[in-house]
């Protein structure tokens, strides 16, 4: 088809509708059925256990190591890939790769099982690293098709349309998980007259192949429309696969230029290591500390409350938006900060589900704005250059090492005190430093 103008509406409407394809992972993978379903599977366990690499780990310190493992997997690869479709100007075969790599991993998690804990587990590691590893691409793409005016609109645009997908696929998985007869899946899976599954665990299965099929089915549009890259006729070669680590160096020296860009990529780190671990651990947190009173309940209590932040934050990305017009990027991102601060706090103190319902609403109200804003912030103070990719590849390996940082404390605390609610309370000091560092981002006529 014809190259689209950037700044186009098709162009930028394929671009966001990503969104909608992939955030179906963060959803049900990430935030809702998957950590029921693995909560479930400790269900007749007196202690939450799990061997696996020769060591005994609680279940939710287990899994919450092997996701820092993957976003230290994410940093350390993807500036070399980034700096490879940045030579070779096709950023969206990387794209697709990783799309398909996550896609193939959702649907493959149809059979994790505490028996086969390790061929699980590399199910769960591929979902996760095809999210992340394809979000370096779709970012790096924001610049490229959008004129610095349209980047916060389209950035909150992108965030919007992924609730809505995300939320209408869970709520078809919510029907299913509670009507699982609907499947014809009529009866508990039993052994020796113990049930070892139940049918609506079984529907949380097939949940996780609609994932995957979602994903890259409607990956296609973006994929058809988007620009394959700026085309430069390089072909790969030895030196060209370590381009991204050089390009990667390129851009540190070129931030002691930028005492703007610089300032505010270190606050990013900090603040962002506390809201992608909270978000990434919060229903665990819920499926342990919270008195739901029952397993129905807690599963229904916990999928109610994904909903509330995945609606919420529709809104929470406009007000965001329009609060960042009104009284700029910066200002906005210190406000969201100090109530994602003040969560922390009450997260600790949380027992009741009305309790950890009113916690989702803030949740939900801030953890769109404040990804929508801190992409399309750091693309503002980006300086004129051709070369997106490397700057949002570092922008990428700042976030992923932050969050491997705060997820192994995360783990650690968690594991060694035995509660969740010691880690959560930590996370404060994240977002108490991350404000702090926002005050010293200079505005544009300090620079001088």
């Amino acid at each position: 088809m014809a190259k689209l103008e950037k700044g186009s509406k098709k162009l930028l409407n394929a671009w966001a509708f990503y969104d909608w394809a992939n955030s179906v992972y963060t959803l049900t993978i990430a935030s809702s059925i998957f950590p029921i379903f693995y909560s479930a599977l400790f269900v007749s366990q007196t202690e939450k256990v799990v061997h696996a690499f020769g060591m005994v780990f609680k279940s939710t310190a287990l899994i919450t190591y092997v996701t820092a493992f993957t976003f230290l997997v994410v940093a350390f690869t993807s500036p070399i890939l980034s700096g490879i479709s940045d030579y070779v100007g096709n950023k969206k075969n990387f794209l697709k790769f990783f799309c398909y790599v996550g896609g193939l991993g959702c649907i493959g998690l149809y059979w994790f099982s505490l028996e086969s804990i390790h061929l699980s587990l590399l199910f769960y590691f591929m979902g996760l690293i095809g999210y992340w590893g394809s979000l370096v691409f779709y970012n790096s793409y924001l610049p490229d098709i959008a004129y610095p005016e349209q980047q916060d609109s389209i950035s909150a645009k992108g965030f919007s349309l992924g609730y809505v997908g995300s939320v209408l696929l869970l709520l078809i998985n919510l029907f299913m998980v509670l009507r699982p007869e609907l499947l014809s899946i009529e009866d508990n899976i039993t052994e020796n007259g113990k049930v070892i599954e139940t049918a609506s665990q079984v529907a949380m299965r097939y949940s996780f192949i609609m994932v995957g099929i979602w994903w890259i089915g409607f990956s296609q549009y973006s994929f058809y429309i988007l620009p394959k890259g700026v085309s430069k006729g390089h072909k790969v070669t030895k030196a060209v696969v370590f381009n991204g680590l050089k390009e990667l160096k390129t851009v540190w020296i070129q931030l002691n230029q930028n005492l703007r860009l610089k300032r505010y990529l270190v606050a990013f780190f900090v603040f962002s290591m506390a809201v992608q671990t909270i978000m990434l651990v919060a229903v665990y947190f819920g499926e342990e500390e919270i008195a739901w009173g029952g397993s129905d309940a807690k599963t229904m209590g916990l999928i109610v409350s994904i909903l509330i932040i995945q609606l919420v934050a529709i809104l929470g990305a406009f007000l965001t938006s329009r609060a960042s017009a009104k009284y700029g990027n910066i200002k906005t991102l210190i406000i969201v900060n100090c109530i994602w601060m003040a969560l922390c706090f009450y997260a600790y103190f949380m027992v009741t589900p009305i309790q950890f319902y009113i916690a989702a609403g803030f949740v939900g109200l801030v953890m769109g704005g404040v990804q929508s804003l801190a992409r399309s912030t750091y693309s503002k103070f980006l300086p004129e250059t051709e070369d997106t990719t490397s700057y949002f590849s570092f922008y990428d390996v700042a976030e992923k090492i932050g969050i491997v940082i705060g997820m192994v404390i995360f783990a650690t605390i968690d594991q060694i005190t035995g509660s969740m609610r010691n880690a959560i309370l930590f996370l404060f000091v994240f977002f108490l430093i991350g404000i702090v560092l926002l005050f010293r981002v200079p505005k544009q006529g300090e620079l001088n």
